[in-house]
C-alpha cells in the first residue's frame, strides 16, 4: 500500500483546495498523511472524515526567520523519516521550499511539488521595488532553485509562471507539469439564477492589495455616483501576510457605504446572491474562487494578468482589464448595470468553460497520474 505525505502550510487548504484529491487518493488505497502547521479539533475531524491521517507540524507560513525556517524544515525531516511516505507533496511557498528540502533529506523516494502563485514576493509593484522586497524575491528565487532542484516533477497552473520560472533558471524544463487549475466539484456548484435587482458585485479573496480590493473600493465609489443601488460585496478574513489591508481600512469602507463585508464566510450563499463576479488581481495561479463563480454561472471581471486570464474568454464569459486601472473597471461594470441580459449569457458561458475545463474529477486524474498513484 502507498503512502503519501500531503504538505500545507494552512490546515484549511487542505480540505478547501486538497479535499477531493485527498478523497481520491483514498480511494486509490493510499495511506495520506496530510501535514499542516494550525490544526484545529474540527479541521482534523473534517481531514480525518476525508480518510487521511492529520499531522501537526512547525511552519509559520508568513515568517520570514530563516533560522526558525531552518528549524522548522528539520523537524519536518525527522517526522517524514518516521512516517516514510512513498510520496511527499508540498504546495504554497514554505511547503515547496522546506517540504521538498526536508523529503529529500528524509530520502522520501518521489517528490513534487505545486506551485499555486507567485505571491506577494514577485508580484510586480506600481513603483520601484523597496530594499527588503528586492532582497526577499532574490532570497527566495534562491530556495526555489535549490528546493526544485531536488523534486521529481513541478506542477504549475499557468503557462506565465511557468515562463518566468524557465527564464529565471529555478526548475529544469524537463521537470514541469501544467494542469488546468485544480479544479471544483460541478455537482456542488450548480447554476443559481442571478441576482437583477439590484445588480450586485461579488470579490472573494484574502485581505491583500495585491488582489485588487483597493481598485475594487474604488471602482464601487465611482459606480455608486450613478447608480446608488449597486451592491458591492468583499468576502475574506484578515490576514498576516506583508501586503494585509488593515481592519481600519477595511472597516472605513464599510463605514462609508462603498462595500458590504461579512468577513470569511462560507461563500456559496453570497454566491448566489451575486449578478457578477470580480476579482482585480495582480497575478494568480489559476483562482480557485473565479473557477467556483463560474460553476455558479456567474460572468467575471478580472486582469489581464498571469493565471487572472486564463478564466475568461473576452466578450464571452466575462471581461479582461489592465492591473490596477479602475476606470477599465469601472467601464467594465458598467457593461453590465447597462446591458442586464449580458449576465445569464455570459453566466451560461461561464457555466459551459467550467464543465470543459475545470471539473475537479478530470484535473485530479492528472494529478494522479504526476503523483504516481494511477
Amino acid at each position: 500500500m502507498k503512502s503519501i505525505a500531503i504538505i500545507s502550510s494552512q490546515a484549511f487548504s487542505l480540505i478547501n483546495f486538497r479535499g477531493a484529491l485527498i478523497s481520491a487518493l483514498v480511494e486509490k488505497k493510499a495511506v495520506v498523511y496530510a501535514l499542516a502547521p494550525d490544526y484545529t479539533d474540527e479541521l482534523k475531524r473534517q481531514v480525518i472524515d476525508l480518510g487521511a491521517i492529520p499531522v501537526s507540524i512547525h511552519m509559520n507560513r508568513t515568517g520570514v526567520n530563516p533560522f526558525r525556517d531552518l528549524l522548522d524544515m528539520f523537524k519536518l525531516m525527522r517526522l517524514l523519516r518516521e512516517l516514510r511516505p512513498d510520496v511527499a507533496f508540498g504546495y504554497f511557498v514554505k511547503p515547496v521550499i522546506y517540504g521538498t528540502l526536508a523529503a529529500w533529506i528524509a530520502r522520501i523516494p518521489h517528490r513534487v511539488a505545486m506551485i499555486e502563485g507567485l505571491g506577494y514576493v514577485f508580484t510586480e509593484a506600481s513603483t520601484d521595488l523597496p530594499f527588503k522586497r528586492k532582497f526577499l524575491r532574490s532570497a527566495v528565487s534562491l530556495l526555489y532553485r535549490i528546493a526544485l532542484a531536488k523534486t521529481h516533477r513541478v506542477i504549475f497552473l499557468n503557462k506565465d509562471d511557468i515562463t518566468d520560472f524557465l527564464r529565471a533558471d529555478l526548475v529544469d524544463e524537463c521537470k514541469v507539469d501544467l494542469v488546468d487549475g485544480i479544479g471544483v466539484d460541478l455537482s456542488a456548484w450548480v447554476v443559481a439564477p442571478p441576482a437583477r435587482s439590484p445588480l450586485t458585485f461579488l470579490l472573494v479573496a484574502r485581505l491583500l492589495r495585491e488582489k485588487g480590493i483597493v481598485e475594487y473600493v474604488e471602482a464601487a465609489r465611482l459606480i455608486k455616483v450613478h447608480y446608488q443601488e449597486a451592491r458591492f460585496i468583499l468576502l475574506g478574513g484578515l490576514d498576516q501576510n506583508p501586503g494585509a489591508l488593515a481592519l481600519s481600512e477595511v472597516q472605513a469602507w464599510v463605514d462609508e457605504g462603498l462595500i458590504e463585508w461579512p468577513g470569511h464566510v462560507v461563500v456559496k450563499p453570497w454566491l448566489e446572491q451575486s449578478s457578477v463576479f470580480v476579482l482585480p488581481s495582480y497575478r494568480e495561479g489559476l483562482p480557485r474562487s473565479s473557477q467556483e463563480a463560474m460553476a455558479a454561472g456567474r460572468p467575471v471581471i478580472t486582469t489581464d494578468a498571469p493565471g487572472c486570464r486564463g478564466t475568461v474568454t473576452e466578450g464571452v464569459n466575462g471581461y479582461l482589464v489592465p492591473v490596477r486601472d479602475v476606470p477599465a473597471l469601472v467601464a467594465a461594470m458598467e457593461c453590465f448595470i447597462k446591458n442586464p441580459d449580458l449576465i445569464e449569457s455570459m453566466g451560461r458561458e461561464s457555466r459551459r468553460i467550467a464543465e470543459s475545463r475545470f471539473d475537479v474529477r478530470q484535473i485530479n486524474v492528472r494529478l494522479l497520474h504526476i503523483l504516481g498513484f494511477e
